[in-house]
């Protein structure tokens, strides 16, 4: 996919709708991913922006992009990263093809449009327009597209930091994913900036009985063992953990917020209120709960191979999520204290994180985002999903989540957000590439 005459009559810079349209039109999903032709796109526009790229790859098929902008040299290298595969839309009805990239009334459809090529199309806005207007920023800025995220980062962050560290050499802050978009509370408007994202723990569960014949069956074999774990992982929630991150979030914006919204997120704040201050705030304390709590989601059953034999043993795969500070051995005794000990659990992957958040460049970011929305509150965020952030994180780095959008009060981000129907206003774009653009202008630990 090349420029067309007329998209170069205008910078990209200047458009970054049009970019993100492009960005869309790959098919990235991952897996596979088959990110080249998408990267190699971006390597043309970046060269025909001024930039010198180097291509990084442990599979030549899932590359990685680096650009570098030089600085005046008087703080650390910013590290300004995204990635460009996406999940799948198998199963899902769309309104409008998910790989088109229409803009139909002001919002840009498809898979990508808010994780995270929306994101990538400012960054790369930011990055043209810097090279443009001469700007010289008080240090480096590596400009870093990245494969593979959505799959745990193997060929992408993880391949990075283990095989070409030194290119991260000095770098203390970065800006990534995800933070930076509207959160309305009662009829406030906040905008979470995430510093921190919860650590990834997957689990099986072996679940064994008796076996045997279909014929005869039995009570309390593994099947029925499954049956209890499954209930009470859905009845019941593991402890409450009040960690520094969201503390700080929470507080925020309860003293934003008038009575009784503001006594209620204070609420939260006290494990013995927690839970039932959750079920006071809807959709939400839905959204609060894993803020709160360490998580384990049930997501694959494998168990039996013929309908007339009753399995001795039944696996069930846990998508454990895991609070920062804490590790897979506090995640497996919160869950035997749930479930009961009759169950095996061991560990399948394992991603630590920083147990607490460098906020040195945090008021630097909130600052550019209150020139941009007066009426919008900056607040710190943890994430309840985990990034390339926490691969970064093993080299010192600090990545704060920052991809401004100003949405509207009744767009569902979250929800939207992998699933059908992913789609972004056009004007958030602009919006989020002039707030990169700034912090480019002022990145330094404050």
């Amino acid at each position: 996919m090349s420029l067309s005459s007329a998209d170069e009559q205008a910078p990209y810079y200047e458009r970054p709708v049009e970019l993100l349209q492009q960005l869309i039109r790959f098919n990235t999903t991952n897996p596979p991913g088959n990110e080249r032709e998408c990267v190699e796109w971006i390597d043309e526009v970046l060269r025909d922006g001024g930039y010198e790229t180097k291509i990084l790859a442990k599979d030549p098929e899932r590359p990685n992009l680096l650009a570098r902008l030089e600085g005046r040299g008087e703080v650390p290298p910013l590290l300004l990263y995204g990635h460009v595969d996406v999940v799948t839309v198998e199963g899902q009805s769309w309104r409008h093809p998910p790989f088109s990239g229409e803009n139909i009334d002001g919002w840009v459809w498809g898979r990508g449009a808010l994780d995270m090529k929306g994101g990538v199309a400012m960054m790369i806005s930011a990055f043209l327009r810097a090279k443009a207007e001469g700007l010289t920023p008080p240090g480096d800025v590596l400009l870093l597209i990245l494969s593979d995220e959505e799959s745990g980062g193997d060929y992408g962050a993880k391949y990075l930091v283990a095989e070409h560290a030194r290119l991260f050499d000095g770098v203390r802050y970065a800006i990534g994913e995800f933070g930076g978009f509207t959160l309305y509370v009662g009829r406030r408007r906040f905008y979470p900036i995430q510093v921190a994202e919860k650590q990834g723990c997957w689990l099986r569960a072996v679940v064994r009985g008796p076996g045997g014949h279909g014929s005869v069956p039995l009570r309390g074999g593994a099947m029925a063992k499954l049956a209890r774990l499954l209930r009470r992982l859905d009845r019941r929630r593991l402890p409450v953990h009040v960690t520094p991150a969201a503390r700080q979030f929470f507080e925020t914006i309860a003293a934003a917020s008038p009575f009784p919204t503001g006594t209620i997120l204070r609420g939260l704040l006290d494990p013995h209120l927690t839970d039932r201050m959750l079920g006071l705030l809807g959709s939400k304390g839905r959204a609060f709960d894993p803020l709160l709590h360490n998580t384990v989601a049930a997501t694959i059953v494998r168990g039996g191979e013929k309908i007339n034999v009753i399995p001795s043993e039944v696996t069930v795969d846990l998508d454990g999520r895991l609070l920062p500070g804490y590790t897979p051995t506090d995640l497996i005794a919160e869950l035997r204290r749930l479930v009961g000990d009759d169950i095996e659990f061991e560990v399948i992957r394992y991603d630590p994180g920083p147990s607490e958040p460098d906020m040195g460049l945090f008021e630097t970011l909130a600052g550019i985002v209150r020139e941009a929305d007066p009426g919008g509150l900056p607040v710190p965020l943890l994430l309840p999903a985990f990034t390339d952030a926490r691969l970064f994180s093993r080299l010192g780095v600090q990545t704060y989540g920052f991809l401004p959008m100003m949405l509207p009060a009744d767009f569902d981000f979250v929800q939207t957000m992998h699933a059908a129907d992913e789609r972004i206003p056009a004007e958030a774009l602009s919006f989020g590439a002039g707030a990169i653009y700034k912090a480019l202008q002022r990145f330094g630990p404050t």
